[in-house]
């Protein structure tokens, strides 16, 4: 229950009440049953086994965040359920080809490959990145450490860390990107973490820029106030604040008519977006869908989000392939 789970699944309502008012899928309506993992791995689990032995559902949609979306994964594998729109970029969810997971949103790796060519472009050569102290944040170390490679750059600092990561560790950190001279860091998930790192480098002057991934990017934007102003981020949504492209449009009417008052996110657009590529997945299986059906409908399927597009095929299920680079203005928005 956080403010980004809060906002995915506001969106996901959003779209998916419009769906069944409009007739559903082939006739039927969608059922969307919910269950909080508390950002926990093992309740992502055990609910996602939940949700196929005792509820019956047809199939699992939409874990946000990489260990809890890991987790459902390993359930819906054993169990052979399919598991459509995990909201995270962990590699494990592509690589291995998973044939039962279909992610809509690109993966970190993309985003690295694009903060980093950002950074280089202005000149950038010492990298720093903070990541998870764990088996994603090893597969991520490599990720980045291989971009670095291919493109010229130097990682001078690797600051692995765990969840109860105590204040002296993170000012060894920071002593860490001052001593190696990081130009720049950036980070997989950990906002909290990142956030004192932040505040920790600032107080004692150390002018590292500091560039993020996607995750909850709102929320640490405005925890960090003045701070964050300038700050890089990438984002697997267009802005939801403009009106520049036909998903963004769609979305704000949608949004606006059935969640009145409630503010434009990425977090609601990307649960918007996730859940009208299920409906459109659905609509693939048939009028009397299987899980195998609706499996092999989607190998070779490309879905249309109304102008955004994600690719499936039988040894790539990469969903849509948009990043694009936001800076933080000096009243705190977000500019593409």
């Amino acid at each position: 229950k956080n403010d980004y789970g809060t906002a995915v699944l506001a969106g996901v309502q959003t779209y998916l009440k419009t769906a069944n008012a409009r007739g559903g899928v082939n006739g039927r309506q969608i059922v969307l049953k919910t269950l909080d993992d508390e950002n926990k791995s093992a309740k992502a689990e055990a609910n996602a086994r939940q949700l196929v032995e005792q509820d019956k559902v047809f199939a699992l949609f939409g874990s946000i965040e990489g260990g809890p979306s890991v987790a459902v994964m390993k359930a819906a594998n054993e169990l052979k359920v399919p598991f459509f729109g995990p909201m995270a970029g962990s590699p494990t969810l592509r690589r291995p080809y998973q044939q039962l997971v279909f992610p809509v949103r690109a993966e970190h790796r993309e985003e690295f490959i694009a903060l980093i060519s950002h950074a280089k472009s202005l000149g950038v050569r010492r990298v720093a990145f903070l990541r998870s102290d764990s088996e994603t944040g090893e597969q991520h170390l490599a990720n980045v450490k291989l971009i670095c490679q291919q493109l010229g750059m130097t990682l001078v600092a690797d600051l692995p860390f765990k969840s109860d990561i105590a204040d002296a560790q993170l000012d060894k950190m920071v002593a860490q990107l001052a001593q190696t001279d990081a130009q720049m860091v950036f980070n997989h998930g950990g906002i909290g973490i990142y956030e004192k790192l932040i505040r920790k480098a600032s107080a004692k002057g150390v002018h590292t820029a500091f560039y993020a991934v996607n995750s909850a990017s709102a929320q640490l934007v405005k925890s960090l106030g003045d701070l964050s102003h300038g700050m890089v981020f990438t984002q697997v949504m267009p802005n939801p604040w403009e009106r520049k492209s036909d998903i963004t449009r769609e979305y704000q009417v949608q949004f606006a008519r059935l969640k009145p008052g409630q503010e434009f996110s990425y977090g609601s657009l990307e649960g918007y977006v996730t859940a009208k590529a299920l409906v459109a997945a659905l609509r693939l299986a048939g009028p009397k869908p299987s899980r195998e059906g609706f499996v092999s409908a989607l190998e070779g399927a490309t879905l249309d989000i109304n102008g955004l597009r994600a690719s499936y095929d039988s040894s790539n299920h990469q969903g849509l392939a948009f990043v694009d680079i936001s800076i933080v203005t000096r009243d705190s928005k977000f500019r593409h």
